[in-house]
């Protein structure tokens, strides 16, 4: 599926709810090279030993990898469930050699509703053990740069949403396999133009979620961003403003080795029934960005 000299997987996301071997073994006939295994807040009663035992027997002789694994809750927070999402971080760390990856990625977290930089001392509190984990583990961590409906002010989630708050991170735990999983939808419904920060910040950038943003700038010069009127929505990629080609030839420049994994269940026009209609065309359309089939050199 996958030539050996390729080094920009483009793949999709799985969550755990979605029954991962079974939807993997389904899907994969469309060219899916990467999958995401995603938890959301816990990682439940799930385990990891038996999972991982199912999904490399489903990818088994396909050239598909799990490219990461993933929990997406608020690490900061100190009720029940925060507790069980540092426990998945933990697990995760430790299970990840068993699916043959090398990155756990998920929310920063935040204290809630308190400003970004309120929040670096228990960032560094809660990661610094984790970090040190997970490079013992020869495992990298990435934070998702998902604003999860905050600001720099408050916020219930996640801090790891701007540039600003990046350095601050990096500056306050300064640690080589400690990095983003980035994507540019959540900096263009900000209004940010994605393309500086990924030049910038690429040597941090472990992979890169495929999820896209329309922005209505009609809406925006007459009705600005805090009205009634919607003037942005994530899109599949290939069906928003991004030019990937673009995109795809900084990671090459910056020298990102990883994976694209499209984050589909977003897309205002393809979803429902036509979910993996857009999924597909967005896989098809990142392939082609990333220059088409591979093709080697004449001896």
């Amino acid at each position: 599926m996958l030539k050996h000299k390729e080094n920009i997987r483009i793949g999709t996301m799985v969550s755990r709810e979605q029954g991962s071997p079974a939807y993997i073994k389904e899907i994969l006939p469309y060219g899916f090279e990467a999958f995401s295994l995603s938890f959301w807040q816990e990682l439940h009663a799930t385990d990891l030993h038996k999972l991982a035992k199912e999904v490399k027997e489903v990818l088994a002789g396909t050239g598909a990898v799990i490219s990461s694994l993933s929990v997406f809750g608020n690490p900061l927070m100190d009720r029940e469930i925060d507790e069980r999402t540092r426990d998945g971080w933990r697990k995760l760390i430790d299970a990840a050699h068993l699916f043959g990856c090398d990155l756990v990625t998920g929310f920063a977290g935040r204290i809630i509703d308190k400003p970004i930089d309120q929040c670096m001392d228990r960032y560094v509190e809660v990661f610094e053990p984790i970090a040190k984990q997970a490079a013992d583990k020869g495992v990298r961590i990435a934070f998702e740069n998902c604003d999860m409906g905050g600001d720099w002010h408050r916020g219930d989630w996640n801090i790891a949403q701007t540039p600003t708050a990046w350095d601050m991170m990096f500056d306050a735990l300064p640690m080589d396999n400690i990095g983003l999983q980035w994507e540019p939808c959540h900096q263009m419904v900000k209004l940010i133009d994605p393309m500086p920060q990924l030049r910038k910040y690429v040597g941090k950038i472990f992979a890169v979620h495929g999820k896209d943003a329309t922005v209505h700038w009609d809406i925006v010069r007459e009705h600005g961003i805090i009205g009634p009127h919607q003037f942005a929505y994530h899109r599949t990629p290939g069906f928003g403003d991004s030019n990937w080609t673009d995109i795809i030839s900084a990671l090459r420049m910056g020298g990102f080795v990883g994976s694209i994994e499209i984050e589909g269940w977003h897309d205002p026009v393809y979803r429902g029934e036509l979910e993996m209609m857009g999924q597909v065309r967005a896989l098809n359309y990142l392939k082609q960005c990333r220059g088409g089939a591979w093709a080697p050199n004449p001896e």
